[in-house]
């Protein structure tokens, strides 16, 4: 993967702040139940060579996820690029985040691109067989998702603005909250008890509260202790 080009010179770059900071959500909650960890892989605006007869030839999705391969690349480093020859094993969901300049490829409603190339709709469903596709437009604050069938994406009804993937015991869904200092609507995983995966970031403020919650009980019981005569220290 180390020899691949990894940018087309003057390809734009992320459109918006947005781009990067939700598909970093979607990487930190992507925690399926039925793999382990160490076997599952996420990444956002990684690229993701499928044609080992034509290295030119990549898609760059804003988030995918992929499960049944190791973390690291051969256990061991972290990956510039996503090569399916390499890994043996392609994404198994991929989100693209809809903007006015690419809606119309996301969605494959565009035949090809202008160098020939398949589009991401193409790639996504026929050449790597993507099992779920989804993608979101956060102006509508709508997302959608396909499954393959067969060798055709077919688009899945959204209930509640969640949606259950039984293949990896895990939900994508829309939550109202703040991420970063922001407060909007942001697309994220959930669990088998719909709860919101936490962060890491999300994890210590709740590790903190509960610290904090468990000193002021042990303080309360203490007075408590003190108001009836009983010295604390010595119990």
């Amino acid at each position: 993967m180390y020899d691949l080009p990894s940018e087309e010179v003057g390809e734009p770059g992320l459109p918006d702040q947005y781009h990067p900071i939700q598909a970093e959500l979607l990487e930190q909650t992507f925690q399926p139940l039925t793999y382990s960890p160490e076997q599952v892989f996420s990444a956002m605006d990684l690229n993701i060579y499928y044609d080992a007869d034509n290295t030119r030839r990549y898609k760059r999705p804003d988030w995918f996820g992929v499960v049944g391969v190791p973390r690291l690349y051969e256990d061991r480093d972290l990956r510039m690029s996503y090569v399916i020859w390499q890994e043996g094993i392609n994404p198994f969901i991929i989100v693209e985040l809809l903007s006015p300049s690419t809606q119309a490829q996301d969605l494959g409603q565009v035949e090809s691109d202008p160098d020939g190339n398949p589009t991401k709709w193409e790639v996504y469903e026929q050449i790597l067989q993507v099992p779920y596709y989804v993608v979101y437009d956060r102006t509508q604050n709508s997302f959608r998702a396909f499954h393959l069938q067969g060798r055709q994406y077919q688009e899945l009804e959204i209930t509640d603005n969640r949606l259950w993937l039984e293949e990896l015991g895990l939900g994508l869904g829309l939550w109202q909250g703040n991420h970063k200092r922001i407060d909007r609507l942001w697309l994220r995983f959930y669990d088998d008890s719909l709860n919101w995966i936490p962060t890491s970031t999300e994890r210590e403020e709740q590790e903190r509260l509960e610290k904090e919650a468990a000193q002021a009980r042990a303080e309360r019981f203490r007075q408590l202790l003190i108001e009836n005569g009983i010295n604390p220290d010595e119990t």
